[in-house]
């Protein structure tokens, strides 16, 4: 299974997904997605990670993060996912009867250009993509949702983009997906590879130790979030 950055440099956006062990479904009613936005935010009151977008499904997450320092991407998703599950168990009064993740999470650093408007629309689809609603910013539980129709005071939540969000950004999410550009981050995801142009990815490979991620995977394995629910 690919590994996260060996480490995490402060500076660099990263995208990063969780999915729920045995792939069942964790977010099963609107409680259980606020319950996991609220560890969000005490995850960022503890680690200094900004949030930049994100998208909860019914059995994984995205998030799309900025960490201020070196190191601060492990301690903060480590720190989420020990809030979320206690939290998730405390819901069920299941506390030590099991994992609610199935294993490390995964994780790449995106360039910040038009990859990373890439990375994003790619986030706030997914709910398209999965079949859940026809528009994305329908979905409740996206920083596309909060940022269009939500209150104001829960954009706290939510962090200044590294550059310019487009004006048309709505219309460009809800542009078909094209088959390259999925591609290119399906691999990103499964394989831990940094996504950007040619000489930033070497270049950042080389510095978190992720050459592995760059050499051919041959046929690809068949990852079960590009289908279904797992989009």
């Amino acid at each position: 299974m690919p590994r996260p950055p060996r480490r995490a440099i402060g500076g660099l956006v990263y995208h990063v997904l969780n999915r729920a062990n045995g792939r069942r479904t964790i977010f099963e009613d609107g409680d259980d997605y606020v319950t996991f936005e609220r560890a969000l935010l005490l995850a960022k009151e503890r680690v200094p990670v900004r949030l930049l977008a994100y998208c909860i499904m019914p059995n994984h997450w995205h998030l799309v993060l900025w960490p201020d320092q070196d190191g601060a991407l492990p301690r903060f998703v480590a720190r989420l996912t020990q809030l979320h599950t206690q939290r998730w168990h405390l819901r069920r009064d299941s506390l030590g009867t099991g994992h609610v993740y199935q294993g490390r999470y995964k994780s790449f650093p995106v360039q910040t250009d038009r990859y990373f408007l890439t990375l994003c629309r790619y986030v706030e689809r997914n709910p398209v993509r999965a079949g859940l609603v026809t528009r994305a910013e329908k979905w409740r539980w996206s920083s596309l949702w909060r940022r269009e129709r939500g209150p104001k005071g829960g954009q706290t939540l939510l962090d200044a983009w590294p550059l310019e969000r487009p004006r048309e950004w709505l219309a460009l999410v809800h542009q078909a997906d094209p088959t390259e550009e999925l591609a290119a981050l399906r691999l990103a995801v499964g394989r831990s590879r940094p996504l950007g142009e040619r000489g930033w990815v070497e270049r950042v490979a080389a510095q978190l130790g992720l050459g592995a991620s760059l050499r051919s995977p041959g046929r690809p394995r068949h990852d079960p979030s590009d289908s279904g629910l797992a989009a």
